[in-house]
C-alpha cells in the first residue's frame, strides 16, 4: 500500500462509544475549508484536475437532485486531490434572470408596487439587495454535504469578471457576424412578459377542445381542424399536401377566412400530412413555428393578432378579450353561423407553460436577437465525433448529435431587466453600433442602449472559462483550461452542455472546454416518480441530513449512480447506510481497542496467517476494482464494492475470524494488528471520498495524522495470495453452511452450542480456534451427545442441541414445509408434462413453471438433509 507521507503523533485509539454525525460534520467542515485543503494553486508543478460546479441559480435551495450532483462531484475531485492532482472544482452561482427577477417582483407586489414603479435602474438596485441578503442560501447547503469547492474562488455570472466576458464574446460573435436581430416565431410568456427558451417550456397534457372549421362557400370549401380557434383572426392561408387530388382544383384559389372579410389563399406545402385529419391545415405564421416557415416558403403575410399579455388587437367584436374569453366567443360566433362541423370536449392534448409562473405559453413573432449556430454547432458535434471529447456514458452520444446536428438558431434576448443588457446600442437613424467592455458607447441625442438582457444560458455557456479570468490570458485559465470532466445531468445536454461546447472552441481557438462529459439521471422517489412537490413526494435532503447524517445522504445517492441511468431513492435506504456508517465506526473502535495499528512496516507475507494473506489479496483486489470503476464513472458499482468489501470481508469475516488472535496475545496478535491497521487505513481512505466525514474522524485517530483530505490515495502493491483465497473461501463455506444450519433450527445468532468439528480431511486444522469463534461452538465437553451431524465441504460438524430446541416441533415445522414442496413439485411436473399445455403457453410461463420445480426439488433436499441431521424424539 502506498504510506501517508504525513509524520505525526502514534494514534489516540480512544473513540466515543457511538457515532453522533451532528457533532462532528460542521467542525470538520471548517477545518478542512481553514486550512486550505479545497484550494487550488496554479503555480503549483501537480497535474490539473478540474471541475466546474453546474451553476445552481442564486434563488435556489439544496434538493436532491443538487445533493446527487455534488456527491459524484465531491467523490472524483477528493479522489483526485489524494492522487496527488492539483484539482480545482470551481464554485459559483448563476443570475438566473427570469427566476430572480419573479422573486423580487413578488416581494415588491407585497408592497403593492410594481418594476414599473421604481424603473429600471433602481429595479435592478433592488434585486442586487435581495442577492446580498437571501439569495445563495445554497452556499451554506453545500458545506452541509461537504463539497470540498474552492471558496476563495467563487464566481457570480453577474460579477464584474463574467460581466465582462459577455461582453467580449457577444461583441466577437456580432463582429463575425454570427448575432443577428430578426423576426422569428419564440416561446413568449404572457406573464413573464419574456421570450423563453425551450428548457423554460414544462409540457404536460390539458384539457381542451378540437374544433372543426368550414372555411370557403360552395365549391370552395375546406375543414380544418384547431385547438386554437383565437388564431383563425391571424389566418393567411389553408395548407394542403401537393399530392392531395382532393384539393388539386383549390391550390392557387381564394377562400373567405370566417368571420371577417378577408380572402386567404390555398397554398401547397409538403409540411402538411394528408393522411391527418381532414389533410387540410390553417397557416397562422404570426402564432406558431411550424406556420411560420409555411409562410416564409410561399411569402405570406403576418399578421399578429394578440399582445404580449394574449390580449385580441385585431379590431372587431373580440378586440380586448383574453385569449381565452376570444376562443369561446369565436366558437360561439362561428356555430351561430353554422361553420362548426365538429366539436371534442375535453380534447386531451400536450401544452407548453412557463416553468417558472406556470402560465400557457403562447408562440409569439418577435423582433429577437439570435445566435447564428451552423458553424458552431458543426464545430461542437466534431470535437465529439474526431474524440476530442468524450461522452459518457457512450450511448448518449446519439443523443448529443441528434440535437448538435439539427440545432436551429439560438434566441438569446430576452424582456427583462434583470441579467446582462445587449451591449448594442441604437441611434437616432437606424444605426447600430455593438460595444466591448473597453469601449465607450455612443453618446448624443437619440442614442440608447438596447432593452433587452441575454439569455442566463449565454453567460452560463461561458462557464468553463470565464471562470478562470477569461478573456484575460490568467495564469489559472493557462493552468485549469479546458476541464477535465463535466459532470451534469442528461436534461441539460442539449441547453447548457450544447452551449458550452460551442462558445468553448470558439472563444478558445478550437479547445474544447473539457475532455469529458460524464452524464447522470434524475432522482427519482423509491417507486421510480419524478419527485415533485405537487406529487407529495419531493424531500428536502438537509432533513435526512439531520436525521441521518450527511455520509448516510452521500453514500445513498452515490450507490444509486449507474451513468446516465435514473436514480430511485427512499428514506429507508438512507437509514441503511447511516448503518454502515455505524457500523465502520464500531468495527473500527472495537479493532484500534485491540491491537490494530499502522505502526511500522508490514511484517512480512510468511510471518502472517493465510487469513492475514487472504485479508490483504482481497484488499488490493479491491483497490484495483474501485480504481477501474472510477475511471468508467461507475458509482453504484464502485460504491457496492467498497460496502461489501469492508462490511463483508473486513468486518464480518477478518474482524471476527482474529478475534481469537487477538485475545490470545503473543507475537501473531502483533502481526495481525498489523496487517488490520494496514487494511482500516486503506479501507478508509477509499471511502474517503464518498463518505468523508466518519472516514476523516476515524482515519486521523487510527494514524494520528494530519487529514485523511491530504493522504495519499490508496495503491495496488500487486500481492495476491490465491491460495490463502482459496483456503479462507473454504472456511466461509463450511461456516455458512452450519449457521444456515442453526438459522433453519431457530437458534439466535449469538446462541452457544456444544460442538464437535473435524477439519481432518481440509486444510483448515489452523483455524479451529476461529471457526469456533464465529459459530458460537462450545467444546464437546463430558455429556456431549450429538444430535445433529453435518458433513460440509469435506468438514464434519458434530452438534449437541439437545436441551435448545424442541426437537418434535422442529421435525413437525419441517415435515409440513417438505409435503409443501412436494405438491409443488407435483404440480409443476403436471404441467410440464401437458402437451397441451405446452403448446399453448407462453415461453415466459413455462420458464417460470420450470424455476419453481427448481426450487422445489432444491427446498426438498435442503429439508430433507435437515430432518436428517434432527435426533431421534
Amino acid at each position: 500500500m502506498t504510506e501517508n507521507s504525513q509524520a505525526q503523533p502514534a494514534a489516540n485509539p480512544e473513540l466515543p462509544t457511538q457515532y453522533a454525525p451532528a457533532e462532528v460534520e460542521g467542525k470538520l467542515y471548517e477545518r478542512w475549508v481553514e486550512r486550505g485543503y479545497f484550494e487550488a494553486d496554479e503555480k503549483s508543478g501537480k497535474p490539473p484536475y478540474t471541475i466546474v460546479i453546474p451553476p445552481p441559480n442564486v434563488t435556489g435551495s439544496l434538493h436532491l437532485g443538487h445533493a446527487f450532483e455534488h456527491t459524484i462531484i465531491d467523490a472524483l475531485t477528493r479522489r483526485k486531490r489524494m492522487q496527488g492532482y492539483e484539482t480545482l472544482w470551481q464554485p459559483g452561482m448563476d443570475h438566473a434572470g427570469i427566476a430572480t427577477q419573479n422573486v423580487v417582483e413578488r416581494e415588491l407586489a407585497k408592497e403593492g408596487k410594481s418594476r414599473h414603479d421604481l424603473g429600471r435602474e433602481a429595479f435592478v438596485e433592488r434585486v442586487w439587495q435581495w442577492k446580498e441578503e437571501s439569495g445563495g442560501q445554497i452556499s451554506g447547503q453545500m458545506r452541509r454535504l461537504g463539497d470540498g469547492v474552492a471558496w476563495s474562488r467563487e464566481r457570480f455570472t453577474m460579477d464584474d469578471g463574467l460581466s465582462a466576458a459577455v461582453q467580449t464574446i457577444f461583441k466577437r460573435l456580432f463582429d463575425d457576424g454570427l448575432i443577428y436581430r430578426a423576426e422569428r416565431i419564440i416561446n413568449w410568456c404572457p406573464r413573464c412578459l419574456t421570450a423563453i427558451s425551450d428548457i423554460e417550456v414544462e409540457y404536460q397534457d390539458d384539457d381542451g377542445e378540437l374544433v372543426s372549421i368550414k372555411y370557403g362557400d360552395g365549391d370552395e370549401t375546406l375543414v380544418v381542424a384547431t385547438t386554437r380557434a383565437e388564431t383563425m383572426l391571424g389566418d393567411t392561408a389553408v395548407a394542403v399536401h401537393p399530392d392531395d387530388e382532393r384539393y388539386a382544383h383549390l391550390v392557387g384559389r381564394r377562400i373567405k377566412l370566417p368571420l371577417t372579410d378577408r380572402a386567404i389563399p390555398v397554398v401547397a406545402d409538403t409540411h402538411v400530412d394528408p393522411e391527418f385529419g381532414t389533410g387540410a391545415v390553417k397557416v397562422t405564421p404570426a402564432h406558431d413555428p411550424n406556420d411560420f416557415e409555411i409562410g416564409r416558403r410561399h411569402d405570406l403575410p403576418n399578421v399578429t393578432v394578440m399582445d404580449e399579455r394574449a390580449v385580441i388587437t385585431t379590431p372587431g367584436p373580440f378586440q380586448g378579450l383574453d385569449r381565452y374569453e376570444a376562443r369561446s366567443a369565436i366558437v360561439a360566433a362561428l356555430r351561430a353561423d353554422g361553420r362548426i362541423v365538429a366539436e371534442k370536449r375535453p380534447y386531451v392534448h400536450s401544452v407548453g407553460h412557463c416553468s417558472r409562473c406556470k402560465t400557457t405559453v403562447e408562440p409569439r413573432l418577435s423582433l429577437q436577437w439570435w445566435v447564428k449556430v451552423e458553424t458552431l454547432a458543426k464545430e461542437a458535434g466534431d470535437a465529439v465525433r474526431d474524440g476530442r471529447v468524450t461522452i459518457h456514458p457512450k450511448e448518449m452520444e446519439s443523443r448529443y448529435f441528434a440535437w448538435i446536428d439539427n440545432l436551429n438558431d439560438w434566441n438569446i434576448s430576452r424582456q427583462l431587466w434583470w441579467g446582462h443588457r445587449i451591449p448594442v446600442w441604437h441611434g437616432p437613424n437606424g444605426e447600430t453600433v455593438c460595444v466591448g467592455p473597453n469601449d465607450e458607447p455612443p453618446t448624443g441625442e437619440g442614442w440608447h442602449q438596447d432593452t433587452d438582457v441575454l439569455d442566463t444560458w449565454f453567460s452560463s455557456g461561458l462557464w468553463p472559462f470565464s471562470t478562470l479570468g477569461w478573456p484575460e490570458q490568467t495564469p489559472s485559465l493557462e493552468k485549469f483550461y479546458p476541464n477535465s470532466v463535466l459532470v451534469t445531468g442528461y436534461d441539460i445536454l442539449f441547453f447548457w452542455v450544447a452551449r458550452m461546447m460551442m462558445f468553448g472552441l470558439y472563444a478558445m481557438d478550437g479547445t474544447p472546454p473539457f475532455h469529458t462529459i460524464a452524464l447522470h439521471g434524475m432522482v427519482r422517489d423509491q417507486f421510480g416518480k419524478k419527485m415533485s412537490k405537487s406529487f407529495g413526494n419531493a424531500v428536502n435532503p438537509l432533513d435526512w441530513m439531520d436525521k441521518y447524517g450527511s455520509d448516510a445522504v452521500r453514500f445513498t445517492l452515490a450507490r444509486g449512480a449507474n451513468p446516465g441511468v435514473d436514480v430511485p431513492i427512499g428514506e429507508d435506504w438512507v437509514q441503511g447506510s447511516r448503518n454502515f456508517a455505524n457500523k465502520i465506526w464500531n468495527a473500527t473502535r472495537f479493532a484500534m481497542m485491540n491491537g490494530a495499528t499502522v505502526e511500522g512496516p508490514l511484517p512480512d507475507a510468511e510471518r502472517m496467517s493465510a487469513t492475514d494473506r487472504w485479508i490483504l489479496s482481497r484488499l488490493n483486489e479491491t483497490v484495483a476494482q474501485v480504481d477501474a470503476l472510477y475511471e468508467d464513472y461507475q458509482f453504484a458499482k464502485l460504491s457496492d464494492a467498497l460496502f461489501h468489501f469492508a462490511w463483508d470481508e473486513v468486518f464480518d469475516w477478518y474482524v471476527e475470524l482474529s478475534k481469537t488472535t487477538f485475545f490470545a496475545g503473543g507475537e501473531q496478535a502483533g502481526v495481525s494488528g498489523r496487517v488490520l491497521g494496514e487494511v482500516l487505513d486503506v479501507t478508509l481512505r477509499l471511502l474517503h471520498p464518498i463518505v468523508p466525514f466518519v472516514t476523516e474522524t476515524l482515519w486521523t485517530t487510527l494514524t494520528g495524522k494530519e487529514s485523511v483530505v491530504v493522504a495519499d490515495w490508496p495503491a495496488d502493491s500487486g500481492f495476491r495470495d490465491p491460495a490463502a483465497e482459496r483456503e479462507i473461501e473454504h472456511l466461509q463455506q463450511v461456516v455458512t453452511e452450519v449457521r444456515r444450519f442453526r438459522a433453519d433450527q431457530g437458534l439466535q445468532s449469538g446462541q452457544k452450542v456444544p460442538g464437535r468439528l473435524d477439519l481432518s480431511a481440509t486444510p483448515l486444522a489452523a483455524h479451529e480456534a476461529a471457526i469456533r469463534q464465529v459459530l458460537r461452538l462450545q467444546a464437546a465437553g463430558e455429556g456431549f451427545h450429538a444430535t445433529a451431524t453435518l458433513p460440509v465441504a469435506g468438514a464434519t460438524v458434530e452438534l449437541d442441541l439437545s436441551g435448545t430446541i424442541d426437537v418434535a416441533a422442529e421435525r413437525k415445522r419441517l415435515t409440513k414445509d417438505r409435503d409443501a414442496a412436494e405438491k409443488e413439485k407435483q404440480q409443476a411436473v403436471a404441467k410440464l408434462g401437458n402437451e397441451a399445455f405446452l403448446a399453448k403457453a407462453p415461453d415466459n410461463v413455462v420458464d417460470k413453471i420450470r424455476g419453481r420445480l427448481s426450487k422445489a426439488e432444491a427446498d426438498i433436499e435442503r429439508i430433507t438433509a435437515q430432518l436428517t441431521a434432527l435426533p431421534e424424539s
